[in-house]
């Protein structure tokens, strides 16, 4: 059905054709007759629900697609319930191999409901308190405290942040058979066991329809997304594998249905998102305080109500004379286009925000001007930027990232994990590696991992510098966020929320960020620019800020870039 290198776009479009036009009569319709027949949360009513795609084999080879398909399942479902508003919730899968302990971790496969239990009883922070390393209880991350959420410095320790947060679950559930997982789908996505052979090792595309009989190599965890039937009725599953987007079609395969194929349809669990957000404040002497807040009442970045109109595609400001009042990325006509928060400073310190900023601000443009904020969810990979020598853990400069990705371009991060280290030289491995088993022995044990080909690299037309408020503005609402440097205080470091703003002596540029958008507080009549920062959710407003416009705001308006992707 699909071609085996097939680019972002072409994905999006052909693996929703088929989940939506093929919705003739169906065995998934007639076991349950409230279901539609057909289904697919990367597009359902035009809007994407799913969260990225994973890759659990990097940077080490790691038996955990028990928990990467279990947490990701659940971050899908927290963006089902959030009708897929800013801003997504990426739960930490490194925290459940880290404090799961048992027969289960990267050497032996786990159970989804253990993650489940686990997060009913504990709760979960997400991958900017606890990035995946692919590693577990016996091979170098215990669990402790700074295992659920940490935060490191530039005199390389790590400490608990003074603020984070913890997402639960009020239950879950087990599904068997074809309408026990129609009825589950219905809410969001569910995790499902399967027999892996080596047909479905080397599946590229199309409706797989495994061979009888064949060798089950190891059983292995995957989302199912949806279900669909082809022009001749063949009833099929749409899954999404853990393994990378250079695996199947970007990740995700489609697998006849009915028949128990492969065992995907013998063991299914699904988690029901808790509404209620547990924040967590430490104090000097480690001290924790717990609050809670209704998730509706958590995320806000724009005063005044945006008004505007969403452009197909790049537009000079010369064709511009006006803006609106307020315009942020994270809310245009309904839609999220921005990307999700990340934290440079873990799994340990790393000055790249040069790199994030950039990667950040260059991953919201596809979704704007490319794929208009449908599947499937990528992010653009920082650490293939350290990799290659365009910076390093002291510091960088975005118009280096845009130079490099209109030359060579930037594979997605489930070629490259985020590791906050770089290397000396730049070879295949080191922009795109899959990891092979066995699982690291020990902390000090690595995996041997083997370079291989990109599913797609993304590259920039044209890049450029600007500074000043309306330019800012301009190419901000013709194109997307910018990427901006300023000088990071101490103030700023601890800012918490609302409209920031400091008389500062010095203009030096510290830290880039993105800048998203603007607006106005209506009792002051203070306008403010809307950045966010790779500094993790527990920074900030979930990892976003204010910033006073024109004056006393760190010299943000007078160092910025812009790239136009190039696809």
């Amino acid at each position: 059905m699909f071609s085996s290198k097939l680019t972002f776009a072409t994905l999006a479009i052909l693996i929703v054709f088929t989940a939506s036009r093929y919705a003739g009569p169906s065995n998934h319709a007639s076991q349950e007759l409230s279901a539609p027949t057909s289904l697919f949360w990367g597009k359902n009513n035009g809007i994407s629900y799913l969260t990225v795609t994973r890759n659990h084999n990097i940077p080490q080879f790691c038996t955990s697609s028990w928990a990467v398909a279990s947490t990701t399942v659940l971050s899908d479902r927290f963006k089902v319930l959030r009708n897929s508003s800013w801003p997504d919730y990426n739960i930490s899968p490194q925290v459940a191999l880290s404090c799961i302990s048992g027969v289960q971790g990267c050497t032996t496969e786990g159970d989804p409901v253990s993650v489940y239990q686990y997060i009913y009883q504990n709760g979960i922070t997400d991958e900017t308190c606890a990035s995946y390393q692919a590693r577990d209880f016996s091979n170098g991350i215990a669990c402790d405290r700074l295992a659920v959420c940490k935060n490191c410095l530039p005199n390389g320790k790590c400490d608990i942040p003074n603020r984070y947060f913890i997402y639960n679950i009020t239950g879950f559930a087990v599904a068997k058979g074809v309408t026990q997982m129609v009825n589950a789908l219905q809410s969001g996505p569910i995790v499902c066991r399967i027999g892996v052979t080596s047909q479905f090792q080397n599946y590229q595309n199309g409706i797989l329809t495994p061979t009888a009989g064949a060798q089950v190599l190891f059983t292995s965890y995957v989302s199912i997304v949806g279900y669909g039937a082809s022009a001749t009725g063949t009833n099929y599953w749409i899954g999404r594998n853990s393994w990378g987007t250079v695996w199947g079609d970007a990740g995700f395969f489609n697998l006849v249905s009915g028949n128990d194929a492969l065992g995907v349809e013998d063991y299914c669990v699904y988690p029901t998102p808790n509404k209620t957000i547990t924040v967590v404040t430490t104090n000097n002497q480690g001290e924790e305080k717990r609050s809670y807040v209704d998730i509706a009442d958590l995320h806000k970045l724009e005063e005044e109500p945006i008004q505007g109109y969403l452009r197909a595609k790049p537009v000079t400001e010369e064709t511009l004379s006006a803006v609106p009042a307020s315009w942020v990325w994270s809310d245009v006509k309904g839609k999220n286009y921005l990307s999700w928060v990340r934290n440079q400073n873990i799994p340990q310190y790393c000055e790249a925000s040069w790199a994030f900023a950039a990667t950040s601000s260059l991953t919201d443009r596809f979704n704007i001007l490319i794929f208009n904020d449908t599947f499937p969810q990528f992010t653009i990979s920082p650490q293939v930027l350290l990799n290659c020598g365009v910076g390093n853990c002291t510091g960088g400069d975005p118009t280096a990232v845009y130079n490099y990705a209109r030359m060579n371009g930037i594979p997605d991060d489930t070629c490259q994990q985020y590791v906050g280290d770089f290397s000396e030289t730049c070879n295949s491995a080191q922009v795109c590696q899959a990891c092979v088993s066995p699982a690291p022995a020990n902390d000090t044990e690595n995996s041997v991992c083997n370079p291989t080909t990109p599913a797609h690299l993304f590259k920039v037309g044209n890049y450029g510098n600007l500074a000043g408020v309306t330019k800012m503005k301009q190419e901000i609402y013709n194109n997307g966020p910018i990427t901006c440097g300023i000088y990071a205080s101490k103030a700023f470091a601890a800012y918490t929320g609302g409209i920031f703003k400091e008389i500062s002596r010095s203009t030096t540029i510290s830290n880039f960020v993105s800048v998203v958008g603007w607006g106005i507080e209506k009792s002051t009549n203070t306008e403010y620019w809307v950045g966010r920062n790779s500094w993790g959710t527990s920074w900030g407003e979930y990892g976003y800020f204010k910033m006073q416009m024109y004056r006393d705001n760190l010299g943000i308006e007078t160092d910025c870039t812009w790239a136009i992707p190039s696809f």
